[in-house]
């Protein structure tokens, strides 16, 4: 079901752009939690994506990140749980240069 919701949209996106055959979900992969912990802390990481590419200090503050609307539309207990959960043991493949208008 993935594959092809990711080909569709793939495609789709790409028409948009007039970017044909460029690569959308080249990184994708599927992981199976099995720690509530794990899932936590996964939820935490792309929040402060920005915050250690050096992009910005405070991750709200990254204008294409989901942090600054999770911030204002959770509840403050959920924020704090999960916030609360470390994410620098997470192995995720990071590779990418930050663009110079940064």
């Amino acid at each position: 079901m993935l594959k092809t919701f990711h080909s569709k949209l793939s495609i789709w996106i790409n028409r948009l752009d007039t970017s044909p055959r460029r690569k959308v979900w080249h990184n994708f992969r599927e992981t199976l939690l099995t720690y509530e912990e794990s899932y936590l802390a996964r939820l935490n990481y792309p929040h402060h994506n920005a915050v250690n590419h050096g992009l910005v200090q405070v991750a709200r503050d990254y204008p294409w990140c989901s942090a600054r609307w999770f911030e204002e539309m959770g509840d403050p207990a959920r924020i704090k749980t999960i916030y609360g959960f470390k994410y620098d043991q997470i192995k995720v493949e990071d590779d990418y240069s930050i663009a110079p208008e940064w």
